[in-house]
């Protein structure tokens, strides 16, 4: 009878602990990409960065005195990698005049050989000997001509052994350029984890009260965008990608018809300060004139425009997926906008224009960071949040990263 009633229940029991392992196994979770962002992300994002602005300003002389300490460490650590690229250069010019010197030195002991030589052969040396009018001027002579060949050794000998030295010397001012280079990276890292990014840290870098005013035009546009969307009774659980209708891409195109690259991303001496060692957010586009149009490289949102910067002039973001992936993309040293926060762009879109000359410090303007036309273009993984972090920074996609690289089609992808 039990095993009976043991026998219609198993089937029952074991559902029961099925069910029960499922209620009391975690759930995995997958991180939330960028494109699962909801409007009221955007304004967690928002408010987390005016209580940064609020921590930061709570402590602010010991923030501030503590970046001028790392800020003046990374000035000294530049010095001195200056000072080491001069010592090498030195160290160089040193081992060529000392290569000069002993090429002369050979010929010179040549010389003194082959007259040796000579008076040897025809017993010359012996009646040069033999001449001397006293003992006196006989040890003269012998001493005279060991004297010759002594000294050009000696001086081969003390030649040889500089070059050593320098070569040695140029290794080890090499190692220390290195590590002064890994050394000013982790003051740099250090600066930025104190205050956000900060101004000095990257040329382009957006203060923390321009970040927030960015972000707070963002917040706005996308609100008005949710509000007229078809869900939008989710309220602040709407994504913003069913916001705003985005275009799908293929892939990238150029942000200008024509031009050519005329300094690369990455870390660079500045072409207007001198300063070794800046980072460079992006590619410069040259060889093109004041107010060509400027075009979205891949459909998207404007997520923030920046007007007038000191460094950067007229900046713009935008926010693109392309092969599934989030990126930023941004313009800077821009002549004007053509475009307003929360607009969707296509790859045809002229979103600006192209400024850098009357725009600049030089040329009566305001943008500090620039001397003549051109646009700043550079690719950011992720979407825009306030600012545009160096370590999401790559290379622009259809671009090898060469100077002197042209193109006369929006199409055009890598080239020599």
């Amino acid at each position: 009878m039990i095993k009976s009633i043991m026998k219609k229940a198993f089937p029952f029991l074991m559902m029961i602990a099925v069910l029960f392992t499922y209620t009391i196994s975690p759930i995995p979770v997958e991180a939330k990409s960028d494109a699962d962002k909801t409007l009221g992300d955007l304004k967690q994002d928002l408010a987390d960065l005016k209580k940064k602005k609020a921590d930061n300003d709570a402590k602010e002389q010991q923030t501030k005195t503590e970046i001028s300490r790392k800020q003046q460490a990374i000035k000294t650590a530049k010095a001195d990698i200056v000072q080491a690229e001069e010592d090498i250069n030195k160290a160089e010019e040193e081992i060529e005049e000392s290569n000069t010197k002993i090429e002369e030195l050979k010929v010179q002991t040549e010389n003194v050989l082959k007259v040796l030589q000579q008076l040897q052969s025809e017993n010359v040396y012996l009646k040069y000997m033999s001449d001397s009018s006293s003992i006196t001027e006989l040890i003269m002579r012998i001493a005279a001509v060991g004297q010759i060949t002594d000294s050009n050794k000696k001086s081969l000998d003390e030649l040889d052994a500089l070059i050593k030295k320098n070569e040695q010397l140029k290794k080890d001012l090499a190692k220390k350029q290195q590590d002064l280079t890994a050394k000013i990276d982790s003051y740099e890292k250090a600066i930025k984890e104190l205050y956000g990014n900060l101004e000095e840290y990257d040329e382009f870098a957006l203060d923390i009260d321009t970040q927030i005013k960015t972000m707070q035009q963002q917040v706005d546009a996308y609100k008005e965008l949710c509000a007229q969307s078809k869900n939008s009774y989710l309220g602040d659980k709407e994504k913003l990608t069913d916001c705003a209708n985005v275009p799908y891409n293929a892939g990238w195109l150029k942000p200008l018809v024509k031009g050519s690259v005329t300094s690369l991303e990455g870390y660079r001496t500045h072409p207007i300060t001198g300063e070794k060692y800046s980072f460079h957010s992006g590619i410069d586009i040259g060889k093109v004139s004041e107010g060509t149009p400027v075009y979205a490289a891949a459909a998207g949102t404007v997520s923030g425009m920046v007007p007038k910067y000191s460094c950067g002039g007229n900046m713009l973001y935008i926010t693109v997926v392309v092969g599934g992936v989030e990126y930023t993309t941004f313009y800077y040293h821009l002549l004007r906008f053509n475009v307003k926060v929360g607009q969707v762009v296509t790859q045809d879109t002229v979103i600006g224009f192209v400024g850098g000359y009357s725009t600049s410090s030089r040329h009566g303007g305001y943008d500090t960071c620039t001397t003549g036309a051109h646009l700043h273009f550079g690719v950011a993984k992720g979407w825009f949040n306030g600012s545009v972090p160096n370590s999401k920074v790559i290379v622009p996609p259809g671009f090898n990263n060469k100077v002197g690289y042209s193109w006369n089609v929006r199409t055009a992808y890598y080239g020599g």
